[in-house]
């Protein structure tokens, strides 16, 4: 009832994402059914049904990155004195966020899936749709129950799971060796007066590891995953692996270095982010570069692997352009929507990750906007930060992007 009512009482933008959420919910799960529904239809080729069902991880990766981004944004994830003194803590809390803002939205998406999938195959109206084909929905087949409730259950399970991890309560680093008092509901020991002493409501939700520590394992994978694609190309001894819509075939190889390379630009986000911001701050800064960069540097951990991600997808859609047969036919609505969907929550994720980081930083604006801080400068601030970023993110996509496409060109 705490879940529905959080649910009812949001915000509009708020329910919007939300709605993102059960819309991206949704298409990954009718991709989940469709390659059922091709194993159903071909129960001769399992190989080619493991590989459409092993192209459905992508869209679900970025589904549950997207969810668990939204999940951080909703304001029902924080913490109310009121709650905690009727017992519902951080740690409940966060439970009952996780089910308010991940398993309602992806249960939602997956019901809606199995509709359109039902409505495709004919089982609803009695007229299957064949304008598609009938390849993916084994409209002469029954659809067994087992398997297809396993399946939708797979990105809201995946996406709560992920929500409840990332908004677990952290406890302060020192706070046992500062002499803080522990919670009085565990250990049965009254609380203390002393205002200091009090515990926090809640440990707050930062990332504090420094985002220069993953610079160079990100620059180290991007190089094996490029150093794996140049041997396999050579070596040509793999079995090739069949592309989604009209690419061409590639060697198990390649796309084991497409993958690390994609884990590489990930990485290499938080640190490019960070030394961004440090590069505005260089040669005697004035207020506006020294503004730009200082947040640059704090924001860094939350915008950066999102970044990275944007950065990957971009550089696997530029390589997919490149690398795509003009003879061939072009793609297929399903490689259309996984593509879209991929597309789609990383550029979405991103921009929720800067809305959770604008608020963030409200304080500070307020802040510095009281004392008689030009909303030009804040907004000549927030440009500059932009301009930085696609000045260092842009050239190191397409330099990764090329060099990931040389070894199938050659």
């Amino acid at each position: 009832m705490l879940a529905l009512r959080l649910t009812r009482g949001a915000q509009p933008a708020v329910q919007l994402r939300r709605l993102l959420v059960a819309a991206a919910s949704a298409g990954t799960g009718f991709l989940l059914l469709c390659a059922l529904g091709h194993a159903l239809g071909h129960p001769q080729d399992t190989t080619a049904s493991l590989l459409r069902l092993a192209w459905c991880v992508p869209p679900l990766a970025a589904t549950v990155h997207f969810a668990v981004a939204v999940a951080r944004t909703d304001p029902g994830t924080s913490p109310r004195p009121g709650l905690s003194a009727v017992g519902l803590g951080p740690a409940r809390l966060m439970l009952v966020s996780a089910t308010t803002t991940t398993t309602l939205a992806t249960t939602l998406g997956s019901a809606l899936a199995l509709l359109l999938f039902l409505h495709l195959r004919g089982d609803l109206t009695g007229t299957p749709f064949t304008a598609l084909g009938t390849d993916f929905l084994a409209t002469a087949q029954p659809l067994p129950v087992p398997a297809t409730v396993t399946l939708l259950s797979v990105v809201p399970l995946t996406a709560s799971t992920a929500t409840a991890w990332a908004l677990r309560p952290h406890e302060p680093a020192g706070s046992r060796a500062a002499g803080v008092a522990p919670d009085p509901r565990k250990d049965g020991t009254p609380p203390a007066p002393d205002r200091a002493t009090r515990p926090p409501a809640a440990a707050p939700r930062t990332e504090q590891a420094n985002p220069l520590t993953t610079l160079p394992w990100g620059f180290t994978l991007l190089a094996a995953g490029l150093a794996v694609e140049t041997y396999a190309a050579h070596a040509k001894t793999t079995t090739p692996v069949t592309l989604p819509g009209g690419l061409t075939a590639s060697p198990t190889g390649i796309l084991t270095g497409w993958i690390l390379t994609a884990l590489g630009l990930a990485l290499t986000g938080p640190g490019l982010t960070h030394l961004t911001g440090r590069l505005l701050q260089t040669a005697n800064p004035g207020a506006l570069r020294l503004l730009a960069g200082r947040v640059l540097m704090a924001e860094a951990p939350r915008i950066g692997r999102p970044l990275g991600v944007v950065c990957a997808v971009v550089s696997a859609a530029y390589a997919t352009t490149a690398l795509y047969d003009t003879s061939a036919p072009p793609f297929g609505p399903l490689t259309t929507l996984g593509a879209l969907l991929v597309t789609g929550c990383t550029v979405a994720t991103l921009l929720t990750s800067a809305v959770e980081a604008k608020h963030a930083r409200a304080d500070i604006t307020g802040a510095l906007l009281r004392l008689g801080a030009p909303a030009t400068t804040l907004r000549g601030a927030a440009t500059l930060r932009t301009a930085a970023l696609l000045a260092v993110f842009a050239p190191l996509t397409l330099l990764v992007a090329e060099l990931a496409t040389q070894p199938l060109r050659a």
